[in-house]
């Protein structure tokens, strides 16, 4: 499985005055995707940390289609581009109840040693789960 959907109620904080979500919540959105497809392989980012190793997002980029709006029961499709080695990269699709496409996005994280803040590669553990 190279994909997660996780799906929930934009809350009206989320809001502007308009009743549109703030662009800047959707990065929000898109972490919510990666942390539940790692968990999809039962992997937790807390475990991650636990064991020394950070995930930063080092790539952010968003294309907005079309308001989501409060209330709206949106779902965010969480893929993988490719078999992560130093860094690892998600698409994401962002949808409404509708089927209709809010945004598209794509992050790019990289894996760093907890103590010396340097890049390591994808733990051989992620590496086996996320194969089967």
């Amino acid at each position: 499985m190279d994909f997660n959907k996780i799906s929930f109620r934009v809350r009206y904080a989320e809001t502007d005055q308009m009743g549109v979500v703030y662009h800047g919540n959707y990065a929000q959105y898109l972490e919510m995707g990666r942390v539940e497809w790692l968990r999809s392989f039962g992997i937790s980012y807390k475990s991650m940390e636990e064991k020394g190793i950070m995930l930063p997002v080092i790539s952010l980029s968003v294309n907005y289609k079309k308001s989501a709006v409060y209330d709206d029961l949106i779902t965010v499709e969480t893929h993988l581009k490719k078999l992560p080695m130093v860094k690892i990269e998600f698409d994401f699709k962002i949808y409404n109840e509708q089927q209709e496409i809010l945004a598209t996005a794509n992050t790019v994280l990289a894996f760093l040693d907890k103590k010396t803040n340097r890049p390591i590669k994808c733990p051989d553990y992620i590496l086996e789960k996320i194969q089967m």
